[in-house]
């Protein structure tokens, strides 16, 4: 007979979901120094911590494979819109966009996980490194391929990040100064990706009339490079391009059938958010923000962003769904929520101009969200196999400014909750496998992801009868309801859906290949 031996923790009654995508379970979870020590329907083990699970499901701890929190995370470490959806883990630096490398030395990856640790966050981050912060550091804002002098010094800042811990390279090619990369720059850097084991996850170039384009693009880059690919958030914009990922998804499943390596993610929602300025034609971006508010201001050239934004209106920039989110101090100020279409029609301007007017007015610091997508385009990304959950949020904590998207509090109950499984959308089981073990595979995360002996104990708990989405596209403000209790390494961080105020996460650390 076994003897009872103390522990940690112990969750008791729970239905398991282990996030391989296996059946729901009974059984119980014993934890002790970080670590997963037991799973099964006997428990050989008293604890100092006991939670009845009764009548709830027990997850891994779930990984947000593409977030933003790295601009956010120093400033609300407590990220309690992440744990009231069970997430445990964010991966950062999506997008092309990260806080390092910088122009000087000391603004390195390591740098910035030392910060990050010393806030002490409440989940914990893993680090891409983005592609746009390469170029600004080597070419700042200009809209030119690099010398083979200043590729190689992109490579270095990339090898670097690679030796401390990076899990991969990012790009954002439909920002700039990403946009302003040739695919054969993108290769080079791709291919030491690959170099260093680690993941290439993309914003492709295009997610409109060119779609099919960007997603072969994004796979040429992995056939010339070997690199293993995430396409990120997966979509379709504009009424147009409705119905397109089923050909996008159709020539990734050709590339993986071929040996690819390729993957994506989506989140639940219709509409997207981002920048105003990213709606812009590319060139306008060249040289940075001073650049384009230089345009701006003279005559002939602002009469040529018009002239490049106004094909784009009602195609693939609906200025109807186009909501301001939050914009820098000026005299918009107090539109934020409001339509571009509104604001033209108010101000007696084309829907263009607007746009302009807004930027100029307002150092083009505008964020926006843009409802541009068709329900069943996101379902159909969402049932493929190979398509991971993630929010591509950034906001931590709940009530704050402006009029944000509704994915930053809600996407994962959004997924996970009786009302999607009710529209038969992803059933529970795949769902969790969509949030934890699929992710933490990506990033070849090797001790996440699941609940299993020897695994990290991230775990969550949640009840499935209340998990939903609370948040709207009018009413942002709210954190989702249904997880009851969360546990990053361990420590419990959400004890009957209230934070505890434990903040043991940390920066995670890719080990470099070798």
């Amino acid at each position: 007979m076994i003897g009872r031996v103390r522990t940690d923790v112990l969750i008791t009654g729970g239905l398991l979901i282990d996030g391989t995508g296996a059946p729901p379970r009974r059984a119980d979870l014993a934890m002790s120094t970080g670590r997963i020590t037991h799973v099964g329907t006997t428990t050989p083990a008293e604890a100092t911590h006991v939670i009845d699970a009764t009548g709830l499901i027990v997850t891994p701890g779930l990984i947000d494979l593409h977030s933003h929190a790295d601009f956010t995370i120093l400033g609300t470490p407590t990220a309690e819109a992440c744990l009231h959806q069970g997430v445990t883990t964010l991966v950062t630096g999506n997008c092309g966009m990260s806080p390092f490398p910088g122009p000087d030395s000391g603004a390195d990856l390591a740098a910035f996980a030392a910060a990050v640790d010393d806030a002490r966050p409440a989940v914990n981050l893993a680090l891409l490194v983005g592609h746009g912060a390469l170029r600004a550091a080597v070419l700042s804002q200009e809209r030119r391929a690099p010398g083979r002098t200043e590729l190689d010094r992109m490579r270095g800042l990339l090898a670097t990040a690679a030796e401390q811990g990076a899990f991969g390279l990012s790009t954002g090619l439909i920002y700039a100064p990403g946009s302003f990369a040739a695919t054969q720059e993108i290769e080079a850097l791709a291919a030491e990706t690959a170099r260093h084991g680690l993941l290439y996850a993309t914003h492709m170039r295009d997610e409109g009339d060119r779609l099919i384009e960007a997603v072969e693009e994004a796979l040429s880059v992995a056939r010339a490079s070997g690199v293993r690919l995430q396409i990120s958030h997966l979509k379709a914009m504009g009424p147009a391009n409705h119905g397109k990922v089923e050909r996008a998804l159709a020539l990734m499943d050709a590339a993986a059938a071929q040996g690819l390596d390729v993957a994506c993610d989506v989140y639940p929602y219709t509409a997207s958010s981002t920048t105003l300025t990213s709606r812009l034609p590319g060139w306008a971006m060249d040289g940075g923000t001073a650049a384009l508010l230089a345009r701006l201001a003279d005559p002939a050239d602002r009469e040529r962003v018009l002239a490049g934004l106004r094909p784009a209106v009602g195609r693939t920039f609906l200025p109807e769904g186009v909501i301001i989110a939050e914009l820098s101090p000026g005299p918009y100020a107090d539109r934020v929520g409001d339509s571009i279409a509104a604001i033209a029609k108010d101000t007696g301007v084309e829907p263009a101009e607007a746009v302009l007017d807004v930027l100029a007015a307002h150092r083009a610091q505008v964020m926006i969200v843009n409802h541009a997508m068709a329900e069943r385009d996101v379902a159909a990304v969402l049932r493929h196999p190979a398509s991971a959950v993630a929010s591509d949020g950034w906001v931590l904590r709940a009530p704050g400014d402006g009029h944000p998207h509704p994915r930053n509090f809600g996407t994962f109950a959004r997924v996970l909750g009786p009302s999607a499984r009710g529209e038969g959308v992803v059933p529970v089981a795949e769902a969790v496998r969509k949030m934890s073990s699929l992710p933490a595979a990506r990033l070849a995360l090797t001790d996440r992801g699941t609940v299993a002996p020897g695994q990290v104990a991230d775990v969550a708990v949640f009840d499935p009868a209340s998990t939903a989405d609370l948040a709207t596209y009018g009413d942002p403000w709210r954190y989702a309801a249904g997880a009851r209790h969360v546990l990053v390494s361990g420590e419990v961080v959400l004890a009957d859906g209230v934070p505890t105020g434990a903040r043991p996460g940390r920066v995670l650390r890719k080990t470099p290949a070798r």
